[in-house]
């Protein structure tokens, strides 16, 4: 598991969410929660967000900006992550069990 599998991401710029075809196994209930926690939060912040299995298959918070974006708020991205592991632990968990138990074979 050298190598890091995206889950999902959101673009401000694009206004897309992309959820990997590796994890369509999961309930929809919780691809929906994805898509509506990423969608909202590169509406209020800006930019890209992607959540990222690394290569020790623990889940990360990852956020991008182009580099002309002077609406993208670093700050409150920082502090909306921080938010998101706080109020959505539980949906992190799971995911992050989810990964180890029936994705880290890929």
């Amino acid at each position: 598991m050298d190598e890091e599998i995206v889950l999902c991401a959101a673009s401000a710029y694009e206004r897309k969410f992309y959820l990997n075809e590796d994890f369509t196994g999961l309930p929809q209930s919780i691809r929906d929660e994805l898509k509506i926690m990423c969608v909202l939060f590169t509406e209020d912040v800006g930019g890209i967000l992607e959540l990222v299995y690394n290569g020790e298959g623990e889940l990360e918070f990852r956020t991008t900006a182009d580099e002309g974006d002077y609406l993208y708020d670093e700050i409150g991205s920082a502090l909306k992550v921080k938010e998101l592991q706080r109020t959505k632990a539980d949906l992190l968990e799971s995911l992050q069990m989810f990964y180890n138990v029936f994705m880290g074979e890929i």
